[in-house]
């Protein structure tokens, strides 16, 4: 049977946040981010509590697409420049544990992981994505629908280890032979 190691992106691969990093980025260029700003932080941080669902979580960050965003071609262009400022945020440690035909799952945006995937040494991403004509989130990959997505995707492609940051991929800890919690660089095998 052929098993994966499967990554979670934020406080995992990349040390920090980095959409809410993107956000911030934004900002030089796109002041209407300060209006989504203070309920995006809070939200985040009801996220790593585990005390936000995602429901509630996906309709904020719509909102604040709507106004946020202007086209698909000045975010993929935010996006490449974005990376040239924040690679350096990239664990070296952990970018080593990937192979080729190992997996990276995160609640992050397509358009932003993409745009760094060949610093990541797979081209395998499931991510969120973003529907460009009613620009909102088509597909919110968090919680129980990484899952889903997963499984669509991998079938039933066994997880041999599985590296992330929180408690919130407990769905995906739960189908993974192994579990290991990354801390400011520190993994800890807890499955």
């Amino acid at each position: 049977m052929i098993t994966i190691k499967v990554f979670d992106f934020d406080n995992t691969i990349y040390r920090g946040e980095s959409s809410i990093d993107f956000a911030l980025y934004m900002l030089r260029y796109n002041k209407r981010i300060l209006l989504f700003l203070p309920d995006l932080l809070w939200n985040l941080i009801s996220y790593k509590l585990c005390i936000v669902s995602r429901e509630k979580l996906e309709r904020r960050i719509n909102d604040a697409i709507k106004v946020i965003v202007r086209d698909r071609e000045e975010l993929l262009r935010l996006s490449r420049s974005f990376w040239l400022r924040h690679s350096h945020k990239l664990d070296e440690h952990i970018l080593r544990l990937i192979d080729e035909e190992d997996l990276i799952i995160t609640a992050g945006p397509f358009f932003l992981i993409d745009a760094i995937k060949h610093r990541l040494n797979t081209r395998n991403l499931i991510c969120s994505e973003v529907d460009w004509e009613r620009r909102e989130v088509s597909y919110f990959n968090f919680g129980d629908n990484k899952v889903k997505r997963y499984r669509e995707l991998c079938g039933e492609k066994k997880i041999d280890r599985f590296y992330t940051d929180s408690f919130n991929d407990k769905a995906m800890m739960d189908i993974a032979e192994r579990v290991f919690i990354v801390r400011n660089g520190n993994i800890k095998c807890i499955k």
